[in-house]
C-alpha cells in the first residue's frame, strides 16, 4: 500500500494513463478494460480502480457511458487480480499459505480471468449507451505535472511489487520480507531524490505512511483472527464435512463460494475455506485451490458491494446498488460462469500457456 501511495504521489501512473489516446466509445471500453486487467494483476484491485476511475474523470464527461466504463473497471480489476499471486488479497493469502504457487496459477488462471472480462465487455459493447454516443467524448484532461523523477519512482515501485514472487522463489523467505526490502529500496531512493527539499516532504515515505489506509489492514487482521477462532473451535471443519456430504462436487463448492462472495467479503470466505480444507485434502495447486482463487476473485463483480473495487467505484462516482444490479450484474455473472467453463475446459484438455521455464510444473491432473 505504501509503495503504491508513493508512486501515486509522484503521479507515476500518468505513464500508463497518458498513453490512452482513443476517444471512440467502443474502443475505449476495451482499452480501459484490458489496461485495468493488467494493472490490477500487479497492483491490488482497490488501487487499480481508484487510478482508473480518476483517469476516466479526465477522459469522459459525466454521463451514463462513464458509469458503464467505471463498471468495466470494477469487473476488470477483479478479473485481473485473480490470476497473479500479488493481484488480490485472496490470491495473496492462498499463495502465502502454500495453497497455490506462482507459475502454475498464472498459467491456469490467465485464460479464465481474461474470458471473465471479455464476455461482459462484448455484451456491453452492444448496449445503447456505448453505441448511442454519436459524439466522441472530448478531451477533458486537466494535466497534472509528474513529480521530479516520477518515471524512475514508477519503475522502481512496480519493480519492487513484481520482485516479491521472484524473491520468495529464490530465497524461500516469506513474501513480507520481499515487499519490505522493496519498500526499503524505494525509501532510500526517494530520500536521495528529494534530499534537502523541504516542500517535497509529501513525496517521501514517512508522509506516505501517514496517508495509507491503516484501517483496511486492521480490518483484514480482525477478519483473520475471527476466522482463526472459528477454526480453533472446530466449526469450519464441520461446515466442510457438511458441504462434502451434500455437495460432493468440488467444482460446485468453489463456484458456490464465488457466488456467495458477491454478497459477503471474499477475504473471510477464503480464510474460512482455508480453515475448512487443509493441504492434505487438496494439495498445492490442485484444481480446487485454483478455482477458489478464481471464483472468490471474480465473484465479487456480480454485485457492486461484492468487492473493495466495487465499493470504491460506488463512492467515487455516486453509483447506486440497483443501477449496477440492473445494468451490469447479469453481464458480470455471464463472465463469471464463462470463466469457470473456460477453466474446466482448459483443465480437462491439459492445455497450458507456453512457458519459457522448461522446469515449471505443468497443470496437475484433475
Amino acid at each position: 500500500m505504501t509503495i503504491v501511495e508513493i508512486v501515486d504521489a509522484h503521479q507515476g501512473f500518468k505513464l500508463v494513463t497518458d498513453n490512452i489516446t482513443t476517444r471512440k466509445p467502443r474502443t475505449l471500453l476495451w482499452v480501459i478494460g484490458f489496461v485495468t486487467f493488467f494493472l490490477s494483476s500487479i497492483l491490488d484491485n482497490l488501487t487499480s480502480t481508484i487510478v482508473m476511475v480518476s483517469l476516466l474523470r479526465k477522459l469522459v464527461p459525466p454521463s451514463e457511458y462513464r458509469k458503464l466504463l467505471g463498471a468495466v473497471v470494477v469487473i476488470a480489476a477483479n478479473a485481473g487480480g485473480a490470476w497473479t499471486p500479488i493481484g488480490d488479497v485472496t490470491t495473496t493469502m492462498l499463495w502465502i499459505h502454500g495453497q497455490i504457487s506462482t507459475l502454475p496459477t498464472m498459467k491456469s488462471l490467465f485464460i479464465p480471468s481474461a474470458v471473465s472480462l471479455a464476455v461482459p465487455l462484448a455484451f456491453l459493447s452492444l448496449t445503447s449507451e456505448v453505441n448511442g454516443k454519436g459524439q466522441e467524448s472530448s478531451n477533458v484532461l486537466a494535466s497534472e505535472q509528474m513529480a521530479p523523477r516520477g518515471q524512475l519512482v514508477f519503475a522502481v515501485g512496480i519493480g519492487a511489487l513484481i520482485f516479491v514472487p521472484v524473491f520468495k522463489a529464490l530465497t524461500g523467505l516469506p513474501p513480507y520480507m520481499g515487499i519490505l526490502l522493496g519498500l526499503g529500496v524505494l525509501w532510500i531512493l526517494t530520500d536521495a531524490i528529494h534530499y534537502g527539499e523541504s516542500e517535497r516532504q509529501k513525496l517521501k515515505v514517512p508522509q506516505a505512511l501517514s496517508r495509507i489506509d491503516t484501517q483496511g489492514a486492521l480490518f483484514f487482521l480482525g477478519i483473520l483472527l475471527s476466522v482463526s477462532s472459528l477454526e480453533a473451535a472446530g466449526l469450519l471443519r464441520e461446515i466442510a464435512n457438511y458441504l462434502d456430504a451434500h455437495i460432493s462436487n468440488i467444482d460446485l463448492i468453489a463456484s458456490a463460494i464465488g457466488v456467495v462472495s458477491a454478497v459477503i467479503d471474499n477475504v473471510p470466505l477464503v480464510a474460512a475455506t482455508m480453515g475448512m480444507y487443509d493441504l492434505t485434502s487438496f494439495p498445492q495447486d490442485s484444481k480446487f485451490w485454483q478455482l477458489i482463487a478464481y471464483c472468490a476473485g471474480t465473484g465479487g463483480s456480480m454485485l457492486i458491494i461484492g468487492s473493495a473495487a466495487g465499493v470504491a467505484f460506488m463512492g467515487m462516482e455516486k453509483v447506486d446498488f440497483f443501477w449496477y444490479l440492473r445494468k451490469v450484474s447479469g453481464f458480470a455473472f455471464a463472465g463469471y460462469a464463462a470463466g469457470i467453463a473456460a477453466y474446466l475446459a482448459v483443465n480437462s484438455l491439459h492445455f497450458s500457456l507456453p512457458t519459457t521455464l522448461a522446469q515449471a510444473p505443468f497443470l496437475p491432473g484433475s
